[in-house]
């Protein structure tokens, strides 16, 4: 055996040797770029082998008979130990992950709140001696089996903006008789009313039944010989202020756009589902959006409460065709309001209050069903980070280079990140909570089957230390404005909701990953509409109080 072994050839010999030495500068490199991997690795080979020594230990006693008591706990250690190792291991990983995502999610917004603490108090300069616009206001309500709650809608309307001079377009399609039948009775005995039924069978999208609208009302015009001064978007389900149609009126004549709150209908029986809508709009519209319009960026459409120029719209229609409304799109709202920010149309988010004091607000009911708001919600994110991101890109001003103001286009386009970042943040928190179990796992691992006790290290506490600063600081916020809008007693939700919300924000993206699939492979978008019933709900009308900011 010797001399076989003397007679290696020296050039493997050397191979061996080499590969070796290689092997160790590989090593040694990793060691230098990525330390606290390689210590990490170390520690945890180091305690398998001690672990795995032992266990041979009480594998030998056990069988020669010395211990014959611990056969079967040895069979139970020796099952877990690959547990151990993958429940610590990824347990730690998943809570690093998260915690880097958190503290940049949590650093974004931050900045956000701290332009929202600069600017509060100022307000956009307008030229006061500019009259309101005058002439009829065109109203346009998309409909698609809205049998149950359309024909309320349009009561509340018509009396609430009695003696206005306004003309109210409703969308329907041939193959929808239930809601044609349910608002016929109306149309035939109001003249403000104008039912505009497609030709095409439904549903299509909510942009193409605008454009159907759009087209009506093009067709009233030039057979009436009268222009149309502006449009206001509403949906079917929506309770309109009194004072709200005056208030487009006056600040439409230095706007282009005007959109106002959006404020949701919590209904008792679902305050946690569609209560966390009232959480959300209540900081959307009370600090994202006021930052946006004072700083004169483009302003999302939220697609209802909102007001746009004539003027504006058919500009949006010469560039598409002669359809200002993407009749492709999930979500035409948000698109319209992001182009006509990127021609430099001035756009304002006006939260303002009547003379009695009540907020001029647009109302209406959210789902109160965790399955229609998944996909509600998965539905905006399809349509704003994902196909929004198709059809818009990251757009700059369209006016040319000398029109371009390079510090506006930088913030318009990190609020569109923070538009788009919803898919992200999903990932974020399923990384969290599933970190989260695998720690509880391995605390009860520790108590139970004696595992090794779980060690975050020095970087992980400083992250979970300054991530627990900031989600209190988030939700002293959301307790805020919840507060503002709703009063204390909902306030008091605010923060158990906002675990609801993040459960349905990550099965709404994992929804909107599957619809966006769909979409791409198929080329068809199809209104995926949220469900609407008349709420029936007293505190719909009751008013919005102004709170201090």
């Amino acid at each position: 055996m010797a001399a076989k072994i003397s007679s290696i050839p020296p050039a493997l010999s050397l191979s061996r040797k080499s590969r070796k030495a290689e092997g160790g500068g590989k090593l040694r490199a990793m060691g230098r770029l990525f330390p606290s991997f390689v210590n990490y690795c170390d520690n945890c080979l180091t305690a398998h082998a001690l672990l795995y020594k032992r266990r041979r230990l009480i594998s030998t006693l056990a069988w020669d008979g010395a211990m014959p008591s611990v056969g079967r706990g040895w069979q139970v250690e020796l099952s877990t130990g690959w547990l151990e190792w993958l429940v610590l291991g990824a347990g730690r990983e998943l809570m690093l992950f998260a915690s880097v995502g958190i503290l940049l999610i949590g650093l974004d917004d931050l900045l956000l709140d701290a332009l929202w603490l600069a600017t509060r108090g100022q307000r956009r300069g307008e030229t006061a001696s500019a009259p309101p616009i005058e002439g009829r206001i065109a109203i346009f309500v998309p409909a698609w089996d809205e049998a149950a709650a359309l024909p309320a809608m349009l009561c509340r309307t018509l009396a609430a903006w009695d003696g206005e001079d306004f003309r109210l377009y409703v969308g329907c399609y041939p193959n929808d008789t239930a809601t044609i039948y349910a608002v016929s009775q109306l149309v035939a005995r109001d003249a403000r009313l104008r039912l505009v039924i497609g030709e095409s069978e439904g549903p299509t999208t909510k942009g193409d039944n605008l454009n159907r609208l759009w087209a009506a009302l093009c067709a009233d015009e030039r057979v009436e010989a009268r222009r149309f001064a502006a449009i206001v978007l509403h949906d079917a389900e929506d309770h309109v202020h009194r004072h709200e149609l005056a208030l487009y009126r006056q600040h439409l004549a230095h706007n282009a756009m005007v959109q106002i709150p959006v404020v949701p209908i919590i209904d008792r029986r679902a305050r946690w589902i569609g209560g966390h809508y009232a959480d959300e709009f209540a900081e959307a519209h009370g600090k994202d959006m006021p930052v946006r319009s004072r700083l004169g960026l483009p302003l999302p459409s939220a697609g209802v409460g909102c007001a746009l120029t004539r003027s504006a719209l058919a500009l949006l229609a010469m560039e598409r065709g002669g359809c200002p409304f993407s009749s492709d799109s999930l979500t035409e709202d948000y698109e319209i309001g992001m182009v006509i920010g990127a021609y430099g149309l001035g756009a304002r988010f006006v939260d303002a209050a009547d003379p009695a004091g009540d907020r001029i607000v647009s109302r209406g009911a959210f789902p109160g069903r965790i399955d229609a708001a998944v996909r509600q919600k998965s539905r905006w994110i399809a349509g704003i980070a994902m196909a929004g991101w198709d059809h818009l890109g990251w757009p700059g001003c369209r006016l040319g280079h000398k029109h371009r103001s390079t510090g506006r286009d930088l913030l318009a386009r990190w609020m569109l990140w923070r538009d788009r970042r919803a898919p992200l943040a999903a990932l974020i928190l399923l990384a969290a909570y599933a970190g989260l179990i695998l720690v509880a796992a391995g605390v009860a691992g520790q108590l139970l089957l004696g595992w090794n006790a779980i060690e975050p290290g020095p970087t992980l506490q400083w992250l979970l230390v300054v991530n627990a600063l900031l989600l209190g600081w988030r939700m002293a916020l959301r307790i805020h404005f919840t507060a503002r809008l709703h009063g204390w007693r909902e306030a008091s939700f605010a923060v158990a909701r906002a675990f609801v919300a993040n459960i349905i924000a990550m099965l709404a993206a994992r929804r909107s990953v599957l619809l966006y699939w769909r979409i791409l492979r198929s080329g068809e978008v199809v209104w995926d509409k949220t469900d609407h019933s008349e709420t029936g709900l007293a505190v719909a009308d009751a008013p919005v109080r102004v709170a201090m900011r």
